[in-house]
């Protein structure tokens, strides 16, 4: 797939087939995530990339919005330096790893961390020092089925020109 066709497929899935995601993908995954834009070059993430079940299970407990990171193959936790940007730094490696996902032919699904009553405990049961702060998770496996993005805005819709 070229660039603009992952861009345009990538979708959220919730429903994994249970076959393992080979550690070289995940790899590659968080690689995408790390050359991502950052204010100031300052690249304040870490990446935690889980596949023990009963991690999955313990944090899909919590995640009222994520009950599908139990059938997950992989779950990727973002986390930050307390930095003045770190939103917006770890939400764009997060879009990152979903087209990368995407391009590897697996599914995904971003799950929210930051200002979540769960996020100190994710933290904690990865053993992240105090100062880091939980951005996103990234539940990640191969697709149960096949899914189709769901409709967008066209482009006619959303763009401005010099003005709205």
């Amino acid at each position: 797939m070229d660039f603009f066709e992952v861009v345009q497929q990538r979708k959220s899935v919730r429903e994994y087939s249970g076959k393992k995601v080979d550690k070289v993908l995940i790899e590659k995954i968080i690689d995408a995530g790390r050359v991502a834009a950052t204010a100031r070059n300052e690249q304040p993430w870490e990446f935690i990339a889980a596949f023990d079940k009963d991690i999955l299970k313990k944090i899909c407990a919590m995640c009222p919005n994520g009950p599908f990171i139990k059938d997950a193959s992989c779950l990727i936790a973002i986390f930050s330096k307390d930095t003045k940007y770190y939103i917006e730094d770890c939400s764009s490696a997060t879009q990152n790893m979903l087209l990368a996902i995407e391009a590897l032919g697996l599914g995904g699904c971003w799950v929210a961390g930051d200002k979540k009553d769960y996020a100190e405990t994710v933290r904690e049961i990865f053993n992240v020092p105090t100062g880091y702060r939980l951005v996103s998770m990234l539940a990640i496996g191969y697709p149960k089925k096949v899914q189709v993005p769901k409709p967008k805005r066209k482009v006619e819709e959303v763009i401005h020109w010099e003005k709205w």
